[in-house]
């Protein structure tokens, strides 16, 4: 067959993203738009109905190309985009007569079931390339990086912290934390307050929320000559958890690229619940959680 070259690259491609639930929504979203997109006669027949169609339509062909081009998102688009096909059954033309509605199902339940295999040769394609096996179970801790950190960073013993009456003292340079994904549930900007460090109260920016999952966290310290890091695949918080940054950024759906500090806040202070971000960057002081879940942790040293 021709182009050998480009159909390796295009099935590489194909092969790191949900390629086939995308290419279902957007057909999906295109046969809901065949309807309402006939002559103005008829559209005007169809009422609300023929209007909601273009929207839903549109935002199904949307979802398909996130899947596409940002496919660490693929769980919370595709569950949108299933409960816009489902309500594209009441809202339009029966689902635009159930064909629409059925694709946008299928595509969504195949993104959402989506995860990354291992290539012939051993290592992972796309944008989840895991860090090797080291064995054991998940691992679980409460206020794991607070402990580690106040103890790697200050030199100071694990149990100080939990024997002070006040709150814990954060390290003198706020270490740096990277995530490809950051999805928060019930995520809220508490404003901003002070926390001990050895060189006296820090300014940080408060961020309150019921949970959080992290995708390829990478923690790493920034005070004193040696470097210590935390790594992991995933980060589960749960509970009660409270971030304390000096400085926040990241892309708001993979888009809208913004930056938080204690200084400036260029959000409202109730987030939807459906927002995640990617590419972030903190340097955070402190955080606080209930339950921390990790798979696949690992300390690092300089």
């Amino acid at each position: 067959m021709p182009w050998p070259a480009r159909r390796a690259r295009l099935r590489a491609w194909r092969r790191s993203r949900p390629f086939w639930g995308g290419l279902l929504l957007v057909l999906g979203g295109t046969e809901l738009l065949l309807v309402p997109l006939s002559p103005l006669t008829i559209l005007v027949s169809l009422g609300l109905g023929g209007i909601a169609a273009i929207g839903i339509g549109l935002a199904l062909i949307a979802a398909g190309l996130f899947l596409w081009f940002l496919p660490q998102a693929r769980a919370y688009v595709s569950i949108h985009a299933l409960l816009l096909s489902v309500l594209s059954f009441v809202a339009t033309n029966l689902g635009g007569f159930l064909l629409g509605m059925l694709l946008g199902i299928t595509g969504s339940a195949l993104a959402f079931g989506w995860t990354p295999l291992p290539d012939p040769d051993g290592a992972e394609e796309g944008p989840y390339r895991r860090a090797p096996e080291r064995g054991g179970p998940r691992t679980l801790a409460a206020a794991l990086p607070v402990v580690l950190l106040a103890a790697l960073a200050t030199g100071a013993p694990p149990a100080r912290a939990a024997a002070g009456a006040g709150p814990p003292t954060a390290p003198r340079t706020p270490p740096t934390v990277t995530t490809s994904l950051f999805a928060p549930q019930g995520f809220t900007l508490a404003g901003v307050t002070q926390v001990p460090t050895v060189d006296g109260p820090l300014k940080v920016l408060v961020l309150k929320m019921r949970a959080a999952k992290l995708f390829d966290y990478r923690l790493r310290t920034r005070d004193g000559r040696e470097e210590y890091g935390l790594t992991a695949r995933t980060l589960d918080l749960s509970g009660d958890v409270t971030l304390y940054l000096t400085r926040f950024s990241g892309c708001i759906e993979g888009l809208l690229c913004v930056t938080f500090t204690p200084d400036g806040l260029p959000a409202p202070p109730i987030i939807p619940p459906f927002v995640f971000m990617t590419n972030v960057r903190a340097e955070q002081a402190l955080v606080t959680s209930d339950l921390i879940v990790t798979d696949g942790l690992r300390l690092e040293a300089s």
